[in-house]
């Protein structure tokens, strides 16, 4: 065994994520910013970024060794960027988005559907796939003789790398004008649903590299359709396909920084980086509600993992620092009546715990509101009751204690607030549940500044 912490574990399991996508898809940088990206709608796993970082170097560096360098996408070339476009990739994004939007809500309604099914969990693969084939060779057979052509695949069926590739670089067999656009608007479609099919019926598959197809086949389609309605020669439908495939995917897994780095690796060039930065902004901010994972969470502090993080910011933190000091206050004797008890607690509407103290006055015991009322609302035992019978153990804290124990001392004994008292034994203030909570608000909020 190692001997790790959990701590650690997790970032060794992000370390391996970012490891084995750079190997696979020859994309570093991107590898470990997807790791730790995708986890989280609006954050990033910060500690395990270095480790990420280093795995994913030495993962592609061990690759490389023994395959060469290369990219995964073949023979693309190098796509300038034109400043003029820009128009064009912001309603690139915002198409991509209802394209991301449909595709969502396909897949979304396939698992619905497949759920609702009286099958073991084992058939629903099964019938997927059953229905994946019943739809793919019709459209395949149907697509056109080039289709079927050796070195012509389509990636309808696979990955969708095929397809990635024929919308980035185009193909001989793959039809000029609006005929082009046509068939690669049809593969986005076949993809859209095939990936629905089998991802959502439950089968084993990705759900990354369909989405890059399906970015990329609408982006290049939206590029030839520009290229014929504008007459502008400067216009490269790959370039749009690369976009389109980095908006896609960046917008529906909220990963828009690892995205259009990953493309830009994919594609061996980062002259698109601009274009990349608009689209997937608008995209981020369009599919904002909407999620291909649902179990990605907003933000690090909704995660179980770093539920102990909120402890470990009010450890840093002592109770003298934030406590409330220099207001009035009540105390209880022991031989206080009820009629007693309930008069002085109305003069303290702040207060929730009131501490019980001897001749001497040393805190022997508290009573809380709650029992007050109590003791309020039975007349039968009132006239019996005094401050001894209705007090429980004394809890209290000390200036130099940290936050993080006088919280768990009052959750342990189900008190809102606890006394504060000096190394002398008297009480100097009170610390409440709003004092802890402004505290750590203050604190997180500093830290997210740094």
């Amino acid at each position: 065994a190692l001997h790790v912490s959990a701590r650690e574990r997790r970032i060794l399991m992000v370390a391996g994520v970012a490891a084995g996508i750079s190997a696979v898809f020859r994309t570093p940088l991107g590898a470990a910013l997807l790791a730790t990206e995708v986890l989280y709608r609006d954050d990033f796993e910060s500690d395990a970024l270095i480790p990420a970082l280093l795995a994913s170097v030495i993962a592609y560096s061990v690759f490389i060794y023994f395959f060469g360098e290369s990219t995964l996408f073949a023979h693309a070339r190098n796509f300038p960027f034109v400043s003029a476009h820009l128009v064009l990739y912001g309603c690139l994004a915002l198409l991509i988005s209802l394209v991301a939007t449909l595709f969502l809500k396909t897949l979304r309604s396939v698992q619905r559907f497949t759920d609702r099914l009286f099958l073991p969990i084992w058939a629903r693969p099964a019938l997927g796939g059953l229905a994946l084939g019943l739809f793919a060779m019709p459209f395949i057979l149907l697509a056109g003789k080039h289709l079927t052509e050796p070195g012509t695949g389509i990636g309808v069926l696979g990955g969708g790398y095929g397809a990635a590739q024929i919308a980035i670089t185009g193909a001989a067999w793959l039809p000029k004008g609006w005929g082009g656009v046509q068939l690669l608007l049809l593969l986005c479609l076949a993809k859209i649903i095939a990936t629905s099919l089998t991802v959502g019926s439950g089968g084993s598959a990705g759900d990354f590299a369909p989405s890059l197809a399906i970015g990329a086949l609408f982006g290049g389609a939206f590029g030839r359709a520009a290229e014929l309605l504008l007459r502008d020669s400067r216009i490269d439908p790959g370039a749009f396909a690369l976009v389109g495939m980095g908006t896609f995917y960046g917008g529906i897994a909220h990963v828009p920084l690892s995205a259009l780095v990953m493309v830009c690796e994919l594609a061996g060039s980062y002259d698109l980086l601009v274009p990349m930065m608009l689209a997937q902004g608008i995209a981020f901010i369009a599919l904002r509600g909407q999620s291909l994972y649902p179990a990605q969470l907003p933000a690090q502090r909704d995660s179980p993992a770093h539920t102990t993080d909120a402890l470990d910011v009010l450890k840093s933190m002592k109770v003298g620092d934030v406590m409330t000091a220099g207001r009035s206050f009540v105390t209880f004797r022991q031989n206080d009546s009820a009629s007693e008890l309930i008069r002085k607690a109305a003069d303290a509407s702040w207060q929730d715990v009131f501490p019980v103290l001897d001749p001497a006055g040393k805190m022997v015991g508290m009573i809380t509101s709650d029992v007050i009322r109590v003791i309020a609302s039975d007349r039968e035992i009132e006239p019996w009751t005094i401050a001894a019978d209705a007090m429980q153990p004394p809890v209290a804290m000390f200036p130099e204690d940290d936050l993080r124990s006088a919280t768990e001392a009052m959750l342990d004994n189900h008190l809102r607030e606890v006394p504060v008292m000096s190394a002398e034994g008297r009480i100097i203030g009170f610390l409440d549940e709003a004092d802890i909570r402004k505290a750590y608000l203050e604190a997180t909020s500093r830290k997210a500044l740094e």
